[in-house]
């Protein structure tokens, strides 16, 4: 197949979607490959200079058509998951994982930056090229690239133990979570449940062929149960199964093989061997390398300061909670079980509203239309109606332009569920902003969700937490698309420090909880009416309910993560369990039993990338409110001044500098928790 034919490597405008078929998988990306492996070998020769011009500048233009072909490969394996489609990404997936994995060890390559450096023209490159190669050397430093030869080998059976064992550690909870079931005959037990839950119960045990309905520890099924079964017995069986999960106990369903208290152990070990060897003191210093925050000690602070202040109004959402679990349901001996089921009847007790309510006003072309208005009025921007090639019919296309009609990025928008999409909802690049030759490449991207399409000829109606999904998915387009540099390797969300990604992404949800952005907006399903003010102060009141318990339950994740990899000895006398009981009696309100093993099922930072990064959640949060107080404080949330300074110093700047920077450079201070607080509902009087 030539590459005139094969439209994976017409890299000339827009992803072909129109043409791109399986077969063309293979062909193009070994060919993308082989040039790549080509290009790095000409490159990190004697005879080219270690200058800018001469090395970094080629290697990023002559490796980005591999990224963007694989993107599109990467793209269409996500939201048109059919078997053909699947057996081609599968088949060049340990290919791509090959080539990057050899980037990170080549020590040519990593030579080559470090003379860059050293280079007397380093001082000339622009701030964003500087930010560029001291990335690389950094991130070639954290692959052990520095470490001395006969240490090598150590170091990458550290990295392949650990990755088997963040592997086991998610096999050992999948196959806790599977083996567990309660078989209910008596529909009478089932007091309480919605009926969706008990359809899908029956149907899960039609599949089993039992009798009866059953109950799995896996979320759809589990949730609803601890949260609505009125039969306190069955909420309380299926909590300590799923508290129990992965864990020492061989009671019933849980087998000895499955314990992750070794794996967890091994994981935490090896970590701190591995960060002893990159010459840091804990795996935390090394987890923080690439990130916004400097220290351990910082984060821990930032943890326990936000701890301090939200947790007097989570031991008052603790009592409201067990006072009313006493005088109107009976409840005296309050249990963990019990929190989610009570909570629900205080929630309805108190705010009288439905979610399906609520729904009915939130019409797609009205939400549509209400999330472009906001950008344009915020931004200074118009988005239009656009045409390309799709890989759906239901997909559309829009470009932004400046008022003078200059295109500024495109993107498509893919809002519905499929069989053969996969779920949640993500923003994700075909093109990334860069100058060329032929001046300067456009950036495009793509927003999916995951919302229920129209039927019987009404327009789709989403739920407002959809709505705020979808205002979240375009604030990271808008970080992508309003990019104003010029290197794509710091350009739009490349480069951006982890726990600070989320922040125009966060930004962008407080829009959904404006009275004016909500009027324009909403239009009934059937009467075409906006949204009534009544019930929008019902939504409003409910917004905050239990906010307390919910913050302080995410610090007391965050602050365990952080001291295990950071002060926590894997080989000493104490347990994991150890210390996880020392973060709750510094921070939680509503304390588990005895026998409760929430690390053993804690993937995040055991079985996924989260490992001493828990903490970003709330650190994005902390931003993304406190640039949102900006426009509070001009008394206008569409304030074109605020808006054009947000503009300039946040979302434009992308990773060309630090985080950190760009905040101090839009508000002219440190960030403060204090606007969280006060948007949670915890502000102190």
């Amino acid at each position: 197949m030539t590459q005139n034919h094969n439209p994976l490597l017409d890299f000339s405008d827009l992803p072909r979607f129109d043409l791109i078929q399986p077969a063309h998988v293979k062909p193009a990306i070994a060919q993308l490959l082989a040039d790549g492996r080509a290009l790095i070998e000409r490159l990190t020769g004697d005879a080219t200079p270690a200058t800018w011009a001469d090395f970094a500048a080629p290697l990023s233009d002559g490796l980005e058509g591999l990224g963007r072909a694989w993107g599109v490969v990467g793209h269409l394996h996500s939201v048109n998951d059919i078997p053909a489609w699947r057996e081609a990404y599968n088949e060049m997936l340990p290919e791509i994982s090959r080539f990057y994995s050899e980037l990170g060890q080549n020590l040519a390559l990593f030579d080559k930056y470090r003379a860059l450096r050293k280079n007397a023209d380093f001082a000339a490159l622009t701030v964003a090229q500087q930010k560029i190669v001291n990335n690389e050397i950094r991130d070639f430093r954290l692959s052990g690239a520095e470490l001395p030869e006969e240490q090598k080998p150590r170091f990458q059976a550290i990295m392949e133990e650990l990755s088997q064992l963040s592997a086991k550690f998610s096999e050992n909870l999948l196959d806790a979570t599977n083996a567990h079931a309660e078989i209910v005959s008596d529909e009478a037990e089932l007091a309480g449940l919605p009926d969706y839950a008990k359809d899908a119960a029956r149907e899960v045990a039609e599949k089993a062929e039992v009798e009866g309905w059953k109950f799995t520890l896996h979320a759809p099924s589990y949730g609803p149960v601890l949260q609505y079964a009125d039969n306190r017995d069955l909420r309380a069986r299926m909590y300590r199964a799923y508290a129990t999960r992965a864990a020492e106990f061989s009671d019933g369903s849980s087998k000895p093989e499955w314990d992750n208290t070794p794996v967890m152990r091994r994981l935490l070990e090896l970590r701190q061997e591995e960060a002893q060897m990159l010459g840091f003191a804990n795996y935390a210093e090394v987890s923080l390398q690439p990130k916004m925050a400097d220290t351990p000690a910082q984060v821990l602070a930032f943890l326990r300061d936000m701890a301090k202040k939200a947790k007097p109004f989570a031991e008052k959402d603790m009592a409201e909670l067990l006072a009313f679990a006493r005088d109107e349901l009976g409840i005296a001996d309050f249990q963990p079980w019990d929190a989610a089921y009570v909570s629900e009847k205080l929630l309805q007790a108190r705010y009288a509203f439905s979610e399906q309510e609520v729904k009915q006003y939130f019409t797609e072309p009205k939400v549509i239309a209400g999330l472009f208005q906001v950008i344009e009025s915020l931004f200074g921007v118009k988005v239009k109606a656009d045409t390309a090639p799709v890989w759906h019919e239901d997909v559309r296309f829009y470009r932004l332009e400046t008022p003078a009609g200059e295109l500024v990025g495109q993107f498509y928008v893919d809002l519905y569920a499929r069989e053969t999409k996969r779920g949640g909802a993500w923003m994700d690049e075909a093109r990334s902003r860069k100058r060329t030759a032929d001046g300067i490449q456009k950036p495009i991207a793509y927003l999916n969700c995951n919302f229920a399409r129209p039927v019987g000829g009404k327009p789709a109606t989403f739920t407002h937490d959809e709505v705020i999904t979808l205002f979240h998915e375009a604030g990271h387009g808008l970080h992508h698309l309003l990019a104003r540099g010029e290197e794509s390797g710091v350009s739009g969300i490349h480069g951006v420090e982890w726990d600070a990604v989320e922040l125009p992404s966060q930004f962008m949800e407080n829009y959904c909880w404006e009275w004016e952005v909500l009027q324009g907006m909403t239009a009934h399903a059937d009467s075409g009416e906006p949204l009534p003010r009544a019930l929008y102060d019902k939504m409003l009141a409910a917004k905050n309910f239990q906010s307390g318990m919910m913050t302080v339950r995410q610090l007391e994740f965050s602050l365990f993560d952080m001291l295990l990899h950071s002060e926590f000895d894997p080989q000493g006398e104490s347990t994991v369990i150890d210390l996880l009981n020392t973060v709750r009696a510094e921070v939680a309100v509503l304390l588990p039993p005895p026998w409760q093993r929430f690390p053993h099922s804690f993937s995040h930072i055991f079985g996924g990338g989260y490992a001493a990064g828990y903490y970003s959640y709330k650190w994005a949060e902390v931003l993304s409110a406190d640039c949102y107080a900006a426009f509070e404080e001009a008394g206008n949330p569409f304030d074109p001044e605020v808006g054009r300074r947000f503009l300039d110093e946040i979302l434009s700047r992308g990773g060309e500098r630090p985080a950190l920077e760009n905040f101090r450079a839009f508000r002219g201070r440190e960030p403060s928790p204090d606007a969280l607080l006060r948007h949670s509902g915890m502000a102190l009087a």
